[in-house]
């Protein structure tokens, strides 16, 4: 049974979820958020607050926020939000908060996320998950979200091919989580990939919103050359991708409003902090360059991304 429920990472995806799932927990159900710095000590003080455009603007407190995880009980179900930068530390500090029973969701941009846990994790049941929303911390204390289907869409874990999801899906109705759950999530999560990747670099590089990169004739020609060497990469593992991937992707974007910033964008936009160009850029060199793939333009915006500045990874 799920009793605790850890949000390990309470920034803009986990601060969303971690908001709507701490209004709909049971009374024998508690819910530990990881966050850290300013943001940690708001939430203690004054509890998270939520504003969001479909839910309306909420506060909501947790059993417990912390940065240290040791402060958390065995926990029955994680949801991982961190940065994947942070991944393999934050669960080398999970070991002792989770049992060969945890069920764990990795909410992480890329393509290999579930592999990664499961190497430090290996008794743990981890369902293959991604998430479709646009949040961020707006100041400490206060998570905005500002577009996305505020989704999640998860499946079977391969290694533990027996392990349901019925309780996670009673949480999620419970709580509003638009939810999807799929036999085979990887087509999901590379489609996700292959919009998240191609508009995080181009955004980053540029310094321009997803609005201005898709106006620009030139900023979508490379949007789209990265989006074709990566579904070159998809077809060359064996991953079966829509036709028009490409199309339905352009049409999301457009959904977004004009001026949103891409979450890698507003990292990589201050010098002092770690971004993700490892997920986005050099992991995808990397599997082509074994597959044989040339992977020319996500090696140019790579490159562009590492002069304008140095990877802190």
């Amino acid at each position: 049974m799920i009793k605790n429920i850890g949000i390990i990472g309470v920034g803009g995806v986990g601060g969303y979820f971690g908001g709507k799932l701490c209004q709909a927990v049971s009374a024998d159900q508690n819910i530990f958020f990881l966050a850290r710095g300013s943001h940690l000590e708001a939430i203690q003080k004054n509890g998270l607050t939520l504003n969001t455009i479909n839910d309306g603007d909420f506060t909501c407190s947790p059993a417990r926020a912390s940065e240290d995880i040791e402060q958390f009980p065995k926990l029955d179900l994680c949801i991982l939000t961190v940065k994947g930068f942070d991944l393999e530390k934050t669960l080398k500090a999970l070991r002792k908060r989770i049992t060969e029973n945890t069920l764990i969701l990795p909410l992480l941009n890329g393509i290999n996320i579930d592999a990664r846990v499961r190497e430090i994790l290996p008794h743990s049941t981890v369902f293959p998950s991604c998430a479709y929303i646009s949040s961020h911390i707006e100041k400490p204390g206060v998570v905005v979200q500002t577009g996305g289907t505020c989704s999640i869409i998860f499946g079977k874990d391969p290694a533990h091919p027996a392990a349901l999801p019925d309780e996670i899906l009673q949480l999620f109705k419970r709580a509003g989580v638009n939810h999807r759950w799929v036999e085979d999530p990887t087509p999901t999560i590379w489609e996700k990939f292959i919009f998240i990747a191609p508009f995080s670099l181009v955004t980053a590089c540029f310094n321009k919103s997803i609005g201005e990169v898709i106006a620009s004739p030139k900023l979508s020609r490379y949007v789209r050359a990265i989006m074709n060497e990566i579904i070159q990469l998809a077809d060359k593992m064996g991953i079966q991708l829509p036709g028009d991937i490409v199309t339905t992707i352009f049409g999301k974007a457009e959904n977004f409003p004009a001026d949103t910033r891409t979450s890698f964008q507003n990292d990589f936009s201050k010098p002092e902090k770690k971004d993700e160009r490892e997920i986005f850029g050099r992991t995808l060199l990397r599997l082509c360059k074994k597959e044989g793939i040339d992977c020319k333009t996500t090696g140019e915006i790579y490159q562009k991304l590492g002069e304008i500045k140095p990877s802190r990874v």
